[in-house]
């Protein structure tokens, strides 16, 4: 097993790892993430005041897909998961992806029963 040494970085204080880098971003990009966290957020909004739209099918994957994009963009760039060990990922996003892809599925299916019997049989 690979013996790497703790040092401290004098000007930030920041503890590192030898023979790992660390790139973490700096204000210009929270600021940008902030933006289009902010626009996709205007988007959702815009969309639940346009009336045909909301009457569509596609209104509800819409939201819930703009949703999933923004938390996504959350958990990558605050929560800083885009910068972890690559173990750290698998371990996140693979149960969300199995949660994702069932929560997915039971939408088809109900969906597809209310379509086919309709609500009142």
């Amino acid at each position: 097993m690979a013996d790497h040494q703790t040092h401290t970085d004098a000007p930030t204080g920041e503890a590192h790892v030898s023979g790992e880098i660390h790139h973490h971003p700096g204000w210009s990009t929270y600021w940008k993430v902030a933006l289009i966290l902010t626009l996709i957020t205007g988007l959702e909004v815009w969309a639940y005041y346009v009336p045909s739209f909301v009457a569509s099918r596609a209104f509800v994957p819409t939201l819930l897909g703009m949703s999933a994009l923004k938390f996504a963009i959350v958990v990558m760039f605050y929560m800083h998961l885009k910068y972890d060990h690559k173990l750290f990922r698998a371990l996140f996003t693979g149960p969300l992806f199995i949660a994702a892809v069932t929560l997915i599925a039971l939408l088809f299916l109900f969906g597809q029963l209310v379509a086919r019997f309709g609500p009142g049989n």
